[in-house]
């Protein structure tokens, strides 16, 4: 063994033997409060008159064709964006915001299938597995959704997480549906899928899924369903001396969970055709 490999041996060993109390997060007041005015203002900007149905129409013209030519070609164009607080950034105390907005592009894709793939919630632990674990329906009313979802995430440490959720579709115009999906409860899972399997107090656990709010577009056009996926997600800071650990779950997941949403979709819904 090298002396790198031992010295990051010693350092997984210290992270597993810390105090849990050291790795603990408690949500404050004051931290929902500044991410419920960051969402006021982000589904404000939204669903503003004249604001367009995907991000990429509001790209410069070399920026949109380059993003166009790589979807064509079966990617995924992910970009981080910010809402900001007039012209500054929103503080959010003891907190962070994870902002990102993403789309694919089916070719021969119908708005039809791309929307009854995701209002198939029951199924979501079948499609998008690993990361979802178990999914099911609470209720629904048409295109209002209650759903329950367990996510599954591992980056350095693993986390699994209990969450509900209110989705709700409508439907502007032929060709066009729009969905706002927002979080109502979530609970980190301590021992998943162990006898001694309990829920953490939510708000006192380790902070590294507070709140997730999504907001997708599926438009048909150009011989195909464009699927963009807006993700916005409030997890703990990162303390100091636990930035190895706790930094790459918080800052890297939410993008690598957004591709990974993202390109399942497109493969299905191909795989479907």
């Amino acid at each position: 063994m090298t002396c790198r490999s031992r010295l990051l041996s010693l350092l997984v060993f210290f992270a597993l033997a810390w105090p849990r109390a050291a790795m603990a997060a408690d949500l404050e007041p004051k931290t929902v409060a500044a991410f419920d005015r960051y969402i006021a203002a982000t589904e404000a900007a939204i669903e503003a008159p004249g604001a367009p149905a995907l991000w990429l129409d509001g790209l410069p013209a070399e920026r949109k064709r380059v993003a166009t030519d790589e979807l064509r070609n079966g990617g995924v164009v992910i970009e981080r964006t910010t809402t900001k607080d007039g012209l500054r950034d929103f503080d959010i105390p003891d907190g962070l915001v994870h902002h990102w907005v993403g789309t694919t592009f089916v070719p021969n894709g119908t708005v039809k299938e791309a929307v009854a793939l995701l209002q198939d919630y029951d199924r979501h632990a079948e499609v998008y597995a690993p990361a979802v674990q178990r999914s099911k329906v609470l209720s629904r009313d048409g295109d209002r959704f209650k759903v329950y979802l367990r996510f599954f995430q591992k980056k350095v440490i693993t986390v699994v997480v209990n969450s509900e959720h209110d989705a709700s579709f409508v439907r502007p115009a032929p060709g066009y549906v729009r969905s706002r999906i927002r979080s109502t409860r979530i609970a980190e899972v301590e021992d998943p899928g162990t006898p001694t399997e309990r829920e953490k107090p939510i708000g006192r656990d380790g902070g590294y899924l507070w709140r997730l709010n999504t907001y997708w577009r599926f438009v048909e056009r150009d011989n195909g369903v464009y699927i963009q996926c807006e993700s916005v997600t409030l997890t703990r800071g990162i303390p100091f001396g636990l930035g190895w650990v706790v930094g790459p779950f918080v800052t890297s997941v939410p993008r690598e969970s957004l591709e990974f949403t993202l390109g399942t979709t497109r493969k299905v819904l191909q795989k479907g055709q």
